[in-house]
């Protein structure tokens, strides 16, 4: 998934990384583990994970309880963990992992029975693997963040050169195989997916390669989240129904690369469209996409979706349209349309 913070306009950026820098703290308590969900009313029956990212970079304030209470969101997956320089876990290479306020946030989240998964990498930066020597250093820089925040979910947003960096994807695979089996070990949880660039066509030969390498290495994939987003100038338009034929073929692909059942390979698989309007010229998502995406998804059995991002998921106040925005989608809607029209799947 991409952070995009090159491609956004420099004043809501601006604002943004300024509200960061004044909640920012070093040295918070971690947060705690994830409570059982106590009963809210009504709970979506329905078994399709919806888990919006949130740009922690910008959004340490973020109020994930309450917007998780107001959509029905499962819970929310934070971006993005890279290095800065060394092998040093940061959040969009900028400050350390130490949010005192992002903490508490996900700490007043767990307490409704939602959790988070942090992500590690995006489009910009670099993800650790790259900037790590060796696997022991790299499994040490994971763990620091997995330790610090009480995960027990994870995600590697690999794309662009990191891709095509063999070495590092396979040092990545055995840091994230190793942790697994710790987890194992000592009786934790830690659920791993991919985020990976797909065409409509399906997952690029990159992402492929990729997975198929993490599977030799032991990495137990729990899910795969494809992109679906950025297919070029060709693919303008019908933005839910070139979703639609992304997940279609990439569930064929996971079936193989993954040895699972068609049903299994449904269950792993989660959609993740940027909202409103895309960095490609045309390309544009829209509330009804979302909805047609959501009836997809719960006829088919997906295992989740999500969407880039929930700090994205209002009109804009000026009544831009048509721009790469921050902190609005481009496009006309209600505030949140687009996270209440996928928590419907």
């Amino acid at each position: 998934m991409k952070s995009r913070t090159a491609q956004l306009i420099t004043g809501l950026v601006a604002v943004a990384i300024a509200a960061t820098t004044a909640s920012l703290l070093t040295g918070p308590a971690p947060a705690g583990p994830p409570a059982p969900r106590p009963s809210e009313g009504r709970q979506r029956p329905a078994e399709v994970a919806f888990t919006p990212y949130v740009d922690a970079s910008h959004s340490t304030a973020y109020d994930m309880a309450g917007t998780a209470r107001g959509t029905g969101a499962d819970g929310f997956t934070l971006g993005f963990v890279t290095a800065r320089g060394s092998c040093a876990p940061t959040w969009d290479g900028r400050d350390g992992i130490a949010h005192q306020d992002l903490t508490a946030r996900i700490t007043a989240l767990r307490a409704t029975g939602r959790d988070v998964r942090i992500s590690f990498g995006g489009a910009d930066g670099t993800e650790l693997a790259g900037a790590c020597d060796d696997v022991g250093e790299l499994t040490s820089a994971y763990a620091d963040v997995i330790d610090r925040y009480r995960l027990t979910r994870v995600d590697f947003d690999v794309e662009g050169d990191d891709l095509t960096d063999v070495d590092a994807n396979t040092r990545r695979a055995r840091a994230v195989a190793g942790l697994q089996r710790e987890a194992r070990r000592e009786g934790r949880t830690l659920s791993v997916s991919f985020t990976l660039p797909v065409m409509p066509s399906g997952l690029t030969a990159e992402a492929s390669a990729l997975l198929a390498d993490a599977r030799r290495q032991g990495v137990r994939v729990d899910a795969v989240n494809i992109m679906a987003m950025d297919y070029g100038e060709a693919y303008t338009g019908g933005m839910g129904g070139y979703a639609i034929q992304a997940a279609t073929a990439a569930h064929g692909q996971l079936k193989e690369l993954l040895g699972l059942s068609g049903t299994a390979a449904w269950r792993s698989l989660v959609v993740t469209p940027m909202i409103g309007v895309n960095d490609i010229e045309g390309e544009v998502f829209t509330v009804r996409d979302a909805t047609v995406l959501a009836a997809f998804a719960r006829d088919k059995g997906l295992g989740g979706l999500s969407m880039w991002s929930v700090n994205r998921d209002h009109p804009c106040e000026d009544g831009t349209k048509g721009a790469v925005l921050t902190l609005c989608s481009g496009v006309d809607q209600t505030s949140l349309a687009f996270a209440r029209a996928l928590a419907r799947a």
